[in-house]
């Protein structure tokens, strides 16, 4: 992150332009809107710049060190370069915040693209490197984010005081305002109804419960985070990551994925490597139990799907067995992902009409499988964690029947930006894989689907 995101009160604060024409009238109508106190200093200053409301004082001369004295922030809109420059300096110089119009360069801060739906302000910005792009995100969120989210917000914050006083527990009252941003209260605001529903809102605090102590139930979600890519995460998922207290990631869960869960959540890392488990699953287990009968809303994240080689299943019957409320919510599993993103289909008329998963985690130095049932010309073998397996998985196929020439493939970090995917077969994908960089998360497809492979993986060929 380039640029920190801030949120600045102007109100009846000295702002100094510096310059007269279209683009400072653009910047001034923009700090208007935050009524701020306007300063604007040019030689010639437009007729529409002049009459603006907020232009506290106009200075048609040009500009002296003298004239940020009192100033909370800086535009600079000229078309003078050396000005531009100096009073950048000037400014830095005086730790003074200042912004020089489309010179990112010379800029302590830039003003993104903005959605208004007062008090509700969402910004967006590129870091100056995409101001195109980050106008065209504004005009989506625009049309996701209606005007009457602004009347919701400006009443929640007039009653917010009043919750915190017949709430004091912090969780209560955002379980609270969580019910009414997502419950028939805001679908009355949306709806255009404000007077009915300011009504009902003020009803639902007056009945609120006056508790020192609010005791909630507690519950864990257990979410399939899918195989790395955040697009990939489920409407329901992301939800729940949004408002979960404590979350609770392996190493399989990418960190642009964990970002995306409520800020100011505890996180708890819980991730395996082979011969280096952060927390033994038993105790995963059992913290899971403990958080929630502590009454925190605690969400499990885990790579992939959580019932498919994710030990979802010991994690939930500890739960049912303490009488935790719990839900799970699938992710795509990482065959399916990698797969699709790779170009190889998991089945095909031509080449495999069975599919079946398997895991590759060696026990003792060896993988124990049932070698027999495998080693079918006619289907696809889609084999988990068999990174480190690898050579003995390739062995033992051929060793039970299967030709030394089946194809076979090994995608690492599918989905993602680093994907990387190593074709051959089961004579020599081991050694492909040795002659490259290759760590785990890692997945192997088996069999002659991956003939398919250079024909239809699109996205590797999109990201060359």
């Amino acid at each position: 992150m380039d640029y920190f995101p801030a949120f600045m009160n102007l109100k009846s604060r000295e702002c100094v332009i510096v310059g007269g024409g279209q683009v400072a009238l653009r910047k001034a109508r923009l700090l208007a809107s935050a009524n701020a106190q306007l300063v604007v200093i040019a030689p010639d200053i437009c007729k529409e710049l002049k009459n603006l409301k907020q232009v506290h004082t106009t200075h048609q001369r040009e500009f002296r060190d003298a004239d940020i004295d009192n100033a909370t922030l800086l535009i600079v809109a000229t078309n003078d370069t050396k000005l531009n420059e100096y009073i950048s300096r000037l400014a830095h110089l005086n730790n003074l915040p200042v912004n020089v119009v489309d010179n990112p360069s010379l800029c302590s801060f830039i003003t993104p693209s903005i959605v208004d739906r007062s008090p509700i302000v969402v910004a967006i910005s590129s870091g100056g490197s995409a101001p195109v792009l980050a106008r065209s995100l504004r005009a989506r969120l625009e049309s996701y984010i209606p005007p009457e989210y602004g009347q919701l917000a400006a009443s929640m914050g007039e009653l917010r005081a009043q919750v915190k006083s017949k709430l004091p527990n912090e969780r209560a009252r955002r379980i609270f305002w969580e019910k009414i941003v997502n419950g028939p209260i805001a679908k009355q605001f949306l709806r255009g109804n404000q007077s009915n529903a300011i009504e009902q809102l003020h009803q639902a605090v007056d009945s609120t419960d006056n508790a020192a102590n609010v005791k909630t139930p507690g519950s864990v979600a257990l979410v399939g985070a899918g195989p790395g890519n955040p697009d990939l995460l489920t409407f329901r998922a992301l939800r729940l990551m949004q408002s979960a207290d404590v979350i609770l990631h392996d190493r399989l869960v990418s960190p642009e994925i964990v970002d995306l869960c409520r800020r100011d959540a505890e996180r708890i890392y819980v991730g395996k490597q082979r011969d280096n488990h952060a927390l033994p699953q038993p105790k995963i287990n059992q913290l899971l139990i403990e958080l929630a009968q502590q009454g925190n809303s605690v969400v499990r994240l885990k790579g992939g799907d959580p019932f498919i080689f994710g030990r979802g299943g010991e994690e939930i019957e500890g739960l049912a067995e303490a009488g935790i409320p719990f839900e799970v919510v699938p992710g795509i599993t990482a065959a399916s992902g990698c797969a699709s993103y790779s170009g190889i289909p998991l089945t095909h008329r031509n080449y495999a009409q069975s599919c079946v998963f398997v895991t590759g985690h060696l026990k003792n130095g060896t993988v124990n499988l049932d070698w027999q049932k495998l080693a079918n010309p006619d289907q696809t073998i889609v084999v988990y964690m068999g990174l480190e397996g690898l050579p003995n998985i390739c062995r033992e196929l051929i060793n039970h029947g299967l030709a030394d020439t089946t194809p076979a493939a090994l995608i690492e970090q599918g989905t993602t930006p680093q994907q990387q995917v190593i074709t051959g077969d089961l004579n020599n994908l081991a050694e492909l894989v040795s002659e490259k960089s290759v760590t785990a998360p890692t997945l192997m497809i088996i069999g002659g689907v991956v003939n398919l492979y250079e024909k239809l993986s699109w996205f590797s060929v999109a990201n060359k």
